[in-house]
């Protein structure tokens, strides 16, 4: 095992752990132990054991969304001339319907996740990315369902800035 590995998720359960507590953060560690088949003590140690590590950064609660305010999502891959990739990158951050740009590695150079509240937005936002100089092509899929996501940086993201602000809050 590496030295980074054993700062990170150990073994098989550390792994398990967390899944429950992706699952269900405010689940008792008895219930735990009992769907892991292992002892309470053995995974209430762990559990502080990644706290103490910085392994679990937080825990917050996630709000449903309003359906009134549900979005449809596409994804894009991007093929984009090397030496025009900052000024790409400067324009797509415009958009504020882009919810995600990765540099990626293959066929494609960028990989994009973009929301918006109906398919026609997403058609024009689409249509403009295309017509970006230096955009050679992109290939665009829409999704239809989210089966899961672990959305663990938003989430570590979103409990940094909380506690920033609780902090910001109690100096001032």
């Amino acid at each position: 095992m590496t030295e980074r590995s054993s700062k990170w998720l150990k073994d098989d359960l550390d792994r398990r752990i967390v899944r429950e507590l992706q699952r269900n953060a405010r689940e008792s560690t008895t219930n735990i132990a009992a769907r892991l088949n292992v002892a309470r003590s053995t995974v209430h140690e762990r559990i502080m054991r990644m706290e103490k590590d910085g392994v679990i950064a937080g825990y917050s609660v996630v709000l449903s969304k309003n359906p009134s305010e549900e979005s449809i999502q596409v994804l894009v891959l991007m093929e984009v001339k090397q030496q025009e990739t900052r000024k790409i990158l400067r324009r797509l951050g415009q958009y504020a319907e882009i919810r995600l740009c990765l540099s990626i590695n293959g066929e494609f150079d960028l990989f994009l996740s973009i929301e918006a509240p109906r398919i026609e937005d997403l058609d024009v936002v689409v249509d403009e990315i295309a017509e970006i100089p230096g955009v050679m092509r992109t290939k665009t899929f829409v999704v239809f369902g989210r089966r899961f996501d672990r959305g663990y940086n938003e989430t570590a993201q979103r409990i940094a800035a909380q506690f920033m602000d609780v902090n910001t809050q109690s100096d001032g």
